[in-house]
């Protein structure tokens, strides 16, 4: 049976050579206890496996390209411009793109289709500022 020792957290993740010293001294422990003795855990208590992950490869010399997705320091999910029509024929914007436009919730639109092009163009209605340029 195992017993998991307490032990106190790092105040920051180690990296390198402590990186390396530390994992292999507790060797025979899960993957997860190794992690988390190292630091690699975020505010929240939640275990950062990529980042122990990445940083055990770089102590052992190997360069990664930089992160492109997830992780600190990254920008996140990034909003995709493409949509589908659901199976109720309803058609979604998403949050990005309503922001990235400064709609706010309860504006009306008057919804056209552009003849030509078979766009879709959203117009705002009198009372909502007054304008008529189509977003």
């Amino acid at each position: 049976m195992f017993v998991e020792e307490k032990t106190t957290k790092p105040t920051e993740m180690l990296e390198g050579k402590a990186l390396l010293d530390k994992a292999r001294s507790l060797s025979n422990r899960p993957e997860d206890q190794i992690a988390r003795a190292c630091g690699y855990v975020g505010p929240s208590g939640r275990l950062l496996k990529k980042s122990f992950y990445r940083a055990l490869v770089e102590a052992k010399g190997y360069k990664l390209p930089s992160q492109s997705g997830g992780g600190s320091g990254t920008k996140g999910r990034q909003a995709e411009f493409r949509t589908k029509v659901h199976g109720n024929g309803n058609l979604l914007i998403g949050n990005a793109y309503t922001r990235r436009m400064g709609l706010e919730p309860g504006q009306e639109f008057k919804i056209e289709i552009h003849k030509e092009t078979g766009s879709i163009w959203l117009l705002p209605l009198e009372g909502d500022g007054g304008t008529k340029e189509a977003l």
